[in-house]
């Protein structure tokens, strides 16, 4: 049976099998379930949904952050009281924090209005907005040392000269760096943090 994968949109895609100008095989996923399809995962390979929902093959890397780590950012993003929406993504040593686009705020209350005039069954708010919002990436958390696994944060700048990482303080076990900084998210302070 062709591998399908279905994203956090709820939509359904085949993983294809192309080949590269040099002749190697190459992986990509489609929402098209005819052509070349892949019956298997191949070894050493592993299916990456990005924070905006987009699928990729890609080469099975080692496992630097551990669960518990990802989890000290997940428990921390709860306490956040922006009406923005929030993923993270961990990919080697980095765990970065992407931020939707839209007010989740606003659009929960626009659509829950509209929902109670005209309830769609099995649909909540929540889902509509998962479905429909674009994230980009906000804040990150880089391992510096893997042995004392401390962390140093970093924002996206959004100056016109700048629009890159900037670093916003010193390293630190990651229960402290995160503690400092993702209640920033959302809040006017954050364009204030920089080191």
């Amino acid at each position: 049976m062709p591998v399908q994968y279905t994203n956090r949109k709820g939509k359904t895609y085949w993983l294809h099998q192309g080949k590269t100008k040099t002749g190697k095989p190459k992986y990509f996923f489609s929402p098209k379930a005819e052509g070349d399809l892949v019956e298997s995962v191949p070894d050493g390979y592993e299916i990456y949904e990005n924070p905006n929902a987009q699928m990729f093959l890609i080469k099975e890397l080692p496992k630097i952050i551990t669960d518990a780590e990802k989890a000290v950012v997940e428990k921390q993003l709860k306490k956040t009281t922006s009406s923005r929406s929030y993923k993270i993504d961990v990919k080697g040593k980095v765990i970065t924090i992407f931020e939707s686009n839209e007010n989740v705020g606003a659009l929960e209350e626009i659509l829950g209005s509209l929902m109670s005039r005209r309830p769609v069954p099995g649909t909540s708010v929540r889902d509509i907005i998962d479905q429909t919002a674009s994230y980009a990436p906000i804040m990150r958390f880089t391992l510096q040392d893997e042995n004392k696994r401390t962390f140093v944060a970093e924002r996206y700048c959004f100056r016109g000269s700048i629009d890159d990482w900037i670093f916003i303080g010193e390293a630190d076990l990651l229960a402290a760096v995160a503690g400092k900084f993702i209640p920033h998210l959302g809040q006017e302070s954050f364009y204030e943090l920089f080191f």
